[in-house]
């Protein structure tokens, strides 16, 4: 079995890398949804929502930098292209969306979704010992599963 350079099997950290662009695309799509939702959300709850919507895109955006750079230690080359980041997207496009409900619901469905992609992978990486994969899936998915929490708590009132 041929390794790369940091002790993982070549063949499956090629697999993992091409995952993790996945992965990237729809966080790059998630990314611009809350920064449309920021730019136009209306009604009474803009400023808590504004607010919380640029919380999420700068969190987010960190995401994507954090993905695109184990790919790149995976040996991968990062996905850096809109062209790419649609045909891979698995996510809901969130356009002229302006209703604080619509708004939510739209997050709460992508962070469902990243949470699937984010689930296999670190199913794989567990069966190949990538540990510096599994504990990014781990963290992401810790984080998200609180923010599905708490959104879903606010849709209740």
């Amino acid at each position: 079995m041929k390794l790369n350079s940091i002790g993982l099997p070549s063949q499956e950290a090629e697999v993992l890398a091409t995952e993790l662009n996945v992965l990237l695309a729809n966080f790059q799509v998630y990314y611009q949804n809350l920064r449309g939702l920021h730019w136009n959300i209306r009604g009474k709850r803009f400023f808590d929502l504004h607010l919380k919507f640029e919380e999420l895109y700068n969190d987010s955006q960190l995401k994507i930098d954090l993905i695109a750079e184990r790919v790149l230690t995976l040996d991968g080359i990062p996905f850096h292209t809109f062209e790419d980041y649609i045909k891979h997207n698995q996510l809901e496009i969130g356009k002229n969306i302006h209703n604080d409900e619509k708004a939510i619901e739209l997050i709460v469905s992508s962070l469902s979704k990243l949470l699937l992609i984010e689930r296999d992978i670190l199913k794989k990486s567990g069966e190949i010992d990538d540990e510096g994969t599994n504990s990014m899936m781990g963290d992401f998915i810790t984080e998200q599963e609180k923010t599905i929490w708490m959104l879903k708590a606010w849709q209740q009132e």
